[in-house]
């Protein structure tokens, strides 16, 4: 009787196991459709290199550039403003570095146009924009500007952590300042015009919003890596995964859900070189762990719930928090 029962047991895992091989293999067999379906369309995006343009004008191209970029050119500024930067020793030092990181463009090019084709396949009414390269005197808080009509990516916001360039910022903020974050900048800046979410009061709300905005990306760029998501170095994504339960534990225990004390967004939320449990261990975790866990939450809600993105991103923090189901990683 008893190995009656082994064998049973064996059995019954032996075919819960191949049901959820099944089930992968047609969940990636499905993906990979997807995919082929997303490479296809033609999104028409014509990338303008406009920091090569000024690079390389002299003052006779001056009309034509501002005929062709007004809104590049604040009439608050005389021709001769723009002619004197022409020749700049610290925009021509610019012009270079930004050269030599891109002189190949077309790595970054493939990723921007593989985002647009999927942004188009998700929002089938999407219009494609003019996407221009600029310079900006290394304003990193304003990497990517986007309207309805146009896109504006500073490139000398994205040389690499180790460039002289950014010898004075932190390096929570320089391990972003490279190339390989263009996509994820540009899906989160997309990803804020989408996201409505009228209250974020509680330390909950918040958790969900960014959320919100880092499940787009896994539809956005599935071509990223996680980390890159989040804007993660792998180690510190990794420190996320591996703490994960007890990340939620102090969240649960300290009743810090629906607390609306907004320290906790310098905590948590906001970028920062670490998150602040007040703990020994806080120098070793990454920060904005309160956007990782809002992450896990959303993917969670999506994964137990037959509901579209859309109503997903309009939906309270309550209600998706109450039902998804989640239970963090141990």
């Amino acid at each position: 009787m008893k190995i009656k029962q082994t064998s049973f047991q064996l059995f019954h895992v032996l075919k819960t196991v191949l049901f959820l091989l099944f089930f992968a293999n047609f969940s990636c067999q499905k993906t990979s459709k997807i995919e082929q379906e997303i490479s296809k369309l033609d999104v028409g995006l014509n990338i303008e290199r406009f920091d090569q343009m000024f690079a390389s004008s002299t003052a006779s191209d001056l009309p034509d550039l501002k005929q062709n970029y007004p809104f590049l050119f604040s009439k608050k500024y005389t021709d001769s403003v723009w002619i004197r930067r022409m020749n700049d020793s610290i925009q021509l030092l610019q012009n270079r570095a930004v050269d030599s990181v891109f002189e190949d463009f077309s790595a970054t090019e493939s990723e921007i146009i593989s985002f647009y084709q999927h942004l188009k396949y998700y929002n089938k009414a999407f219009k494609t924009p003019r996407l221009i390269t600029v310079l900006s005197d290394v304003d990193y808080r304003n990497k990517v500007i986007i309207t309805d009509s146009i896109v504006l990516i500073s490139l000398d916001t994205y040389l690499g952590e180790e460039h002289e360039f950014y010898e004075s910022f932190y390096d929570y903020i320089k391990q972003n300042l490279n190339k390989d974050q263009i996509v994820s900048d540009l899906a989160t800046s997309y990803a804020e015009q989408l996201i409505y979410q009228p209250t974020r009061s509680t330390f909950l709300e918040e958790m969900i919003y960014f959320g919100k905005q880092l499940y787009l990306k896994d539809l956005w760029i599935p071509f990223k890596d996680n980390n890159e998501k989040i804007g993660y170095l792998p180690a510190q994504y990794q420190w996320a995964e591996d703490n994960e339960f007890y990340i939620w534990q102090y969240f649960v225990e300290k009743e810090l859900l629906y607390d609306t004390d907004r320290k906790l967004l310098s905590r948590f939320i906001m970028p920062a070189p670490f998150s602040r449990f007040n703990l020994e261990l806080d120098s070793e975790s990454p920060g904005r762990l309160g956007q990782y866990m809002g992450w896990q939450i959303v993917k969670s809600y999506m994964k137990n719930n037959p509901t579209s993105v859309l109503q997903m991103l309009r939906m309270e923090a309550d209600d998706i928090f109450n039902n998804a189901k989640f239970k963090p990683k141990k």
